[in-house]
């Protein structure tokens, strides 16, 4: 198994499809709690239209609530990008606070044994781990990729 991250932000349609054909992807884990983005821009991968072209397209979709951050560990980042005036979408890196209150209860909870189990019985190879973030730093999915890179050994490329 290979893992990727990919995010949304100052992407095209075009672009964000092509990435994920380039790179075989053919397991996309979405790891947002909610599977919606405001505006017409990012409409793309609003839940149903990206399942829709998603399995056009032969990729397995899986929603991965266990790893998504809760609305209070969201909150902690919002107060952060406040404190530094800075927009969701402008982020370039998450705050102690968040990072710390995600891996203790997300990350260190979340069953991998499972999770990967799961994967081999869908024969997924090229397995993608999807937010809405463009810079992989800014999103909780750098925190995932960390875990597995250390705890697991897989080399995680960002596309």
């Amino acid at each position: 198994m290979q893992f990727f991250t990919i995010g949304v932000y100052n992407s095209t349609e075009d672009g964000f499809f092509n990435k994920l054909s380039k790179y075989k992807i053919d397991a996309f884990c979405d790891i947002r709690q909610r599977r919606g983005v405001r505006g017409n821009k990012y409409a793309f991968v609003n839940s149903k239209r990206l399942q829709k072209k998603l399995s056009a397209s032969g990729i397995l979709y899986q929603h991965i609530t266990a790893l998504a951050p809760t609305r209070e560990i969201r909150d902690l980042q919002k107060q952060t990008d406040l404190k530094n005036h800075v927009l969701k979408s402008d982020r370039k890196v998450l705050g102690n606070t968040f990072s710390t209150e995600y891996r203790n209860k997300i990350l260190n909870k979340f069953d991998f044994d499972s999770f990967f189990r799961n994967l081999e019985v869908l024969k997924a190879t090229n397995i993608v781990l999807f937010c809405v973030e463009e810079f992989p730093e800014a999103c909780h999915r750098s925190l995932v990729s960390e875990k597995l890179k250390n705890d697991f050994q897989f080399t995680i490329t960002n596309i």
